[in-house]
């Protein structure tokens, strides 16, 4: 089968396969979402190097995340090239036009994961993004507590951020910020501004890396930020069974949004009727200065210096040891020193 895109046509193959098999969603459904919310994931993803994730069997298959751009990429999707924490690189694809997500959704990419950069400077990101994630004993109504604070923040430090749904139990929020500071930089900012929101919601957020110590709250999950960690794109879909989508939403929408609501079959409907909701994303670049001073007050006067990185990451200046807690006291009674270990 063949779909029109902008002026572009995009070849189908086995559009019948069933993707989604709890509610019967084909590719052809998968694909034809894409098109229908088209200049919305393109403006998510435009220019920008992004992983593809990739279900080819569809989402009960096996299933594998492609850094390097697929082989045969047409010549008319652009690439950039990205550098990993390992100091290893590859070319990754950067969409520019809706018929580049079709082309990549008929290779089974049921999800997009672009990075906070543009081709243009792959190592400056503009934008800052804060996932807040529902630990254990926790929902999406906690989430939303958790967002309108941290607007609140973002605000008080001449911040704005636009929020979506996760595609599950949690809300992102992305800020467009200029793009004149390096990943530790960002990462950085997005410490200081978990903080500040953990200190204000301290039964209620947490920035705790180690899962033990999280308790019910929500997570900030600071390592988003870190070079190489992506968040699916507004309007991608997730592998889970209804196919829900990361739905854009106003601040207003937030309250009473209900995530199970925004699926493959829904959404085009809302976008028919709204367009998308963060048109306006890219029209101003915020300042990332003031979070920065926060994090310098915050080492100065606090001793509140770097958090962990993941495990995959070489071991990073300034960075305090990947030991677990209950694993560090354990080492500590018994009289030997703590190595690092994953988390």
């Amino acid at each position: 089968m063949e779909l029109e895109a902008g002026g572009r046509t995009v070849r189908v193959s086995n559009p019948d396969k069933v993707y989604f098999p709890e509610p019967g969603y084909t590719k052809l459904d998968l694909v034809s979402y894409y098109l229908a919310v088209g200049e919305g994931i393109t403006r998510a993803l435009r220019d920008r190097p992004t992983t593809l994730e990739r279900y080819p069997d569809g989402v009960t298959g096996e299933s594998f995340f492609q850094k390097r751009a697929p082989k045969h990429l047409p010549d008319w999707i652009p690439t950039a090239h990205i550098t990993f924490p390992s100091g290893r690189s590859a070319d990754e694809l950067c969409p520019t036009e809706p018929a580049a997500v079709l082309w990549a959704a008929n290779l089974g990419a049921v999800t997009f994961h672009p990075w906070p950069v543009r081709r243009a400077d792959t190592d400056r990101p503009d934008e800052l993004r804060l996932d807040l994630d529902p630990q254990p004993g926790t929902d999406y109504a906690d989430a939303v507590r958790a967002a309108h604070e941290l607007r609140a923040v973002l605000g008080e430090y001449g911040l704005r951020g636009w929020p979506k749904t996760s595609g599950g139990r949690g809300l992102h929020v992305f800020v467009p910020i200029r793009p004149d500071w390096t990943f530790v930089q960002v990462r950085r900012a997005a410490i200081a501004c978990g903080r500040e929101l953990e200190r204000r919601m301290p039964d209620r957020v947490t920035m705790k890396w180690w899962k033990e110590e999280r308790g019910e709250r929500i997570f900030v999950d600071y390592n988003q930020a870190a070079r190489d960690r992506t968040i699916a794109s507004a309007y991608s879909v997730r592998p889970r069974p209804h196919a829900p989508v990361s739905a854009p939403l106003r601040w207003e929408e937030v309250d009473d949004a209900v995530p199970e609501d925004f699926d493959i079959r829904t959404m085009p409907a809302r976008y028919a009727e709204l367009g998308d909701v963060h048109a306006d994303m890219d029209d101003e670049r915020f300042d990332l200065e003031p979070l920065l001073e926060l994090a310098r007050r915050d080492e100065a006067e606090h001793e509140l210096g770097d958090l962990p990185y993941p495990p995959d990451y070489p071991k990073m200046p300034g960075e305090p040891k990947r030991v677990q807690p209950s694993r560090a006291k354990r080492t500590e009674e018994n009289g030997s020193g703590a190595a690092d270990e994953p988390h």
